[in-house]
């Protein structure tokens, strides 16, 4: 459906939508459900719809994805530098950014709906709103998203899930090392196209946090 719309109908087919990206461990789900326990608004989460694009996933047009698929989770991590595991994301090269644009024009359109995606780059959202406020992209200080990734894998279950049965320790250092390029792709992007850039370090609450957004967003506003 994507590819049969201009960029002037996308954008007043999704105006009312609003964009949290950005860096990993930034908190953006925590303040996507603080802004949704809030507001009146739906939730397009990327990571459970990512399952939807795998079973979507072309090799001619997610060539990237479609290698990543096939690559052992422990290869993905043990066998590549830093470097190259960023290169060889799937986001990076945009493909898939369709998928969540389907996505949401397949979803009601009769109040807001919070995207909180990872994987979704400034360039991609920029042609898509109508002011720059319509998307914010969260970017955590080094030591914030080392704690939050920290934390987060240190249940055995869920590191396995991630990088399979290798070195989690090393692992999680090619992740840090990873989302550290990430995180400058969006900083360069954001600061190219205007869009908002805001930096997690711990010292504002999530409430606080979402309280600026819902004001930005204009949440209240939306009908």
């Amino acid at each position: 459906m994507t590819r049969r719309l201009s960029p002037a109908d996308l954008r007043s087919r999704l105006a009312h939508v609003r964009w949290i990206a950005g860096g990993t461990g930034a908190g953006k789900s925590t303040v996507t459900r603080a802004l949704a326990e809030r507001h009146d608004v739906l939730v397009y989460d990327g990571d459970r719809a990512e399952l939807g694009y795998v079973k979507r996933c072309d090799p001619r047009r997610q060539p990237h994805l479609w290698a990543l698929l096939r690559t052992p989770r422990e290869d993905r991590w043990a066998s590549r530098t830093a470097e190259e595991i960023f290169h060889a994301m799937p986001s990076l090269h945009g493909e898939t950014f369709g998928f969540v644009v389907d996505d949401l024009l397949a979803l009601p359109a009769d109040r807001p709906v919070l995207v909180d995606d990872f994987r979704t780059l400034p360039r991609e959202v920029a042609p898509l709103v109508t002011r720059p406020e319509q998307a914010v992209f969260l970017l955590p200080a080094p030591e914030f998203r080392a704690r939050a990734l920290g934390t987060r894998f240190t249940d055995p279950a869920r590191a396995r899930a991630n990088w399979g049965d290798g070195d989690h320790a090393d692992a999680l250092a090619k992740r840090l090392a990873r989302d550290r390029l990430w995180d400058e792709e969006v900083r360069r992007q954001a600061r190219e196209l205007g869009l908002p850039v805001v930096p997690v370090d711990g010292s504002r609450t999530v409430a606080e946090l979402a309280a600026d957004l819902a004001a930005m967003f204009r949440l209240d506003q939306i009908t």
